[in-house]
């Protein structure tokens, strides 16, 4: 009786993990972005948060000089990018969104010559580079429970997640950023929304 009673706590210790695990990382529901904030694009455009396009979007946070996880992820998601766009999918129901947490140094200029390196040369391509206030950066950031923070060495410590989000800007999932980013399960995710 004893082992049947410590199997069914170990069970349910497990169970009440994997459910926290599921609401907190896979599956975590809506996400109010701030609907006052407007970001400037790389390519000298507004990007209105109240306005949105009817879109499935794939959100990320990084800054230009961050040493790993950041270009990494921006590099898999330019991979990502080509898949989506050889299913005619890109720009049209799917856009990328990639907003920097160091507005100060990354200006807009920084950010143009960002986005190029991953072949997004203009503001037509379906994917956004954004800037904006620190205060604007903050509010978007953490809408979607996005943390980060300098401690004056100029590396940035941040959290470590993209954020996907269907066309009504429900939060679907968060995937890892840097070598974690698997862009097979992230292009099957994605896939499975919109269609």
């Amino acid at each position: 009786m004893k082992k049947l009673y410590i199997s069914f706590s170990v069970l349910l210790v497990i169970g009440i993990s994997a459910g926290i695990f599921y609401l907190t990382v896979v599956r975590s529901g809506n996400a109010e972005l701030p609907a006052d904030v407007v970001m400037e694009s790389a390519f000298d455009e507004e990007y209105a948060f109240a306005d949105m396009p009817k879109k499935a979007r794939l959100i990320e946070f990084m800054y230009t000089n961050c040493p790993d996880v950041c270009p990494t992820t921006t590099l898999e998601m330019s991979k990502l990018r080509q898949e989506l766009m050889e299913e005619g999918v890109f720009g049209d129901k799917v856009e990328f969104i990639t907003i920097t947490i160091n507005p100060r140094d990354d200006t807009q200029d920084v950010l143009r010559d960002y986005a190029g390196r991953f072949e997004v040369t203009s503001a037509d391509d379906g994917w956004k580079f954004l800037r904006s206030s620190e205060e604007n950066t903050k509010k978007v950031a953490d809408s979607l429970g996005f943390m980060y923070r300098d401690p004056g060495t100029g590396d940035i410590i941040h959290s470590t997640f993209a954020y996907f989000m269907d066309e009504n800007n429900n939060l679907l999932e968060k995937f890892a950023m840097g070598n974690g980013f698997d862009k097979e399960k992230v292009y099957k995710r994605i896939m499975s929304t919109i269609n």
